[in-house]
């Protein structure tokens, strides 16, 4: 049983619940807030694609970005039309795609069980798993500063994590280190795809800026941005071997452990460095 009665713009992205805490020999009872998780069923001209598990907010968002990067559309006008509908399971978010766009979706089309952790369930060969990755330009400049007036700006930014310290953050920040836009999700690649999303709504140039995420850099991240042109990626914690290597592919600046002391630059170390 669905219900479309029902504003999806307000949906609760955190629930109040009361934790048993132990401290120091003592236990309490204390308030608490955690991040919403429900699965997000995505179906386009009727036919059920994907079932991600995400943060019930900004879903236009998240439909547009995860459509871009996956491949369904190949430009933002593509996605006509977009309903979500709440059902006992969960949200369903139906899209309409353009007819040039569902033929090719048609033909290669795979199912895809996603969870939050994991950017490749589903893919049923490795050739959909890994998939080549795009070029990116060579234009982008900036000062190592911009990196720590960044993370100054995070926190204030990342208003979800405050309350629930559950949730990752992907941003999109100017050369000179201001936080440009942010989206938050308990799955870090559904982060990012929200982010996308709501920068291809408007006039964004990828070598504007660069992009900060709160979680370590994996290969589908890397992706996903070498996908929108962005050709640096700063990450809170470490890369993995696999997107180490599609960002020199990609010919990307991957750059891991970003915290206020420094940071380490693994690829395309030359955008920061002819800097310094």
């Amino acid at each position: 049983m669905s219900n479309s009665d029902f504003d999806a713009d307000n949906l609760a992205t955190i629930q109040a619940v009361v934790a048993r805490r132990y401290v120091c020999g003592e236990w309490s009872e204390q308030a608490d807030q955690i991040a919403e998780e429900v699965p997000l069923a995505l179906i386009y001209n009727g036919i059920a694609h994907a079932v991600m598990l995400g943060t019930p907010a900004d879903l236009a968002d998240f439909a547009l970005g995860f459509s871009l990067t996956e491949g369904i559309i190949s430009e933002a006008k593509q996605l006509r039309d977009l309903e979500v509908v709440k059902s006992e399971l969960g949200l369903e978010i139906y899209i309409d795609i353009a007819s040039e766009a569902f033929h090719g979706f048609k033909v290669s089309r795979r199912q895809l069980a996603g969870r939050t952790g994991c950017g490749l369930c589903g893919q049923e060969t490795l050739q959909q798993a890994i998939r080549p990755i795009p070029k990116v330009g060579h234009t982008l400049k900036l000062q190592p500063q911009a990196f720590k007036a960044a993370l100054n700006q995070l926190p204030e930014w990342q208003t979800m994590h405050q309350t629930t310290g559950g949730v990752h953050a992907a941003a999109w920040v100017d050369i000179k280190g201001n936080i440009q836009a942010l989206r938050e999700d308990v799955g870090r690649h559904n982060a990012l795809d929200k982010l996308l999303g709501a920068l291809f709504k408007h006039d964004f140039a990828p070598d504007a800026g660069f992009l900060l995420l709160t979680s370590r850099a994996s290969h589908e991240l890397v992706y996903k941005a070498a996908f929108a042109g962005i050709e640096l990626i700063a990450a809170v914690s470490a890369p993995t071997s696999l997107a180490l290597r599609h960002a020199e592919e990609a010919g990307l600046t991957l750059v891991g452990w970003l915290r206020k002391g420094g940071f380490s630059v693994y690829s395309g170390a030359g955008r920061c460095m002819e800097m310094v």
